[in-house]
């Protein structure tokens, strides 16, 4: 389970953010200010952090310079979450380190969908939840993005082996497009779900001994697509 530390100045909005993010599978803990986050980042190591920019000294761009600057949290996702909508300022805090801006008043729904995004790009929920999958024939390491079958390794796009790697994660289940959509894209992409089956064609043609007749990615008519476990 993915640890999200949340700091603002503001309870109510402190608890908004950790009640959505609690009810979407995520662990978290509050800080009213930038010193007690950083007290607590150097004890425990988050996995991403959300940072209010309009917090008392040190705020929240401070904060997230100080992030970057030191060498043992640098790679920790930061997301911005503020009340100022300028682009001006969504490019300085991007500037300043920060992987991805939200607007205030926000969507719990968007939030969570975004922190899963960023979590997505770093690859920190990936890696430290399943390296390794192996389904029948084939194998993905996750750490190094390699994908063999029977041995033999295939040359996935970035896309295609993130939707395979979904897809294994969830053998047996049914995933919408629209589920595909959000975990592999995320929700600052505006295409449809016709991209799902783009991808999935492509994917066949790589993973499949005959694409025409898929074995390990099966298409659930009206719905979606599943991975199917082949022994």
């Amino acid at each position: 389970m993915a640890l999200i530390y949340i700091a603002d100045d503001e309870l109510n909005i402190r608890k908004l953010v950790a009640l959505g993010l609690k009810d979407s599978g995520f662990e978290t803990a509050e800080f009213p200010n930038g010193t007690q986050l950083l007290n607590a980042v150097k004890q425990h190591s988050p996995d991403a952090i959300i940072l209010d920019w309009m917090m008392p000294q040190p705020d929240g761009l401070a904060v997230c310079r100080m992030l970057r600057e030191n060498e043992a949290t640098r790679a920790i996702p930061v997301l911005m979450l503020t009340a100022r909508g300028e682009e001006i300022d969504r490019v300085l805090g991007l500037e300043m380190g920060a992987d991805d801006y939200i607007v205030k008043p926000f969507s719990i729904k968007e939030l969570c969908a975004r922190v899963r995004a960023v979590l997505r790009r770093t690859g920190r929920q990936e890696e430290k939840a399943d390296p390794i999958l192996v389904r029948g024939a084939l194998s993905v390491d996750i750490t190094r993005h390699t994908v063999t079958k029977t041995n033999s390794l295939i040359e996935l796009t970035a896309k295609e082996f993130d939707l395979l790697v979904i897809l294994m994660k969830n053998s047996g289940k049914v995933l919408t497009r629209d589920t595909l959509l959000d975990k592999v894209w995320g929700v600052e992409y505006f295409g449809d779900t016709r991209t799902v089956d783009v991808h999935v064609r492509y994917l066949r043609q790589k993973i499949e001994d005959n694409p025409d007749e898929p074995v390990f990615i099966q298409t659930v008519r009206g719905v979606g697509y599943k991975f199917v476990e082949i022994n």
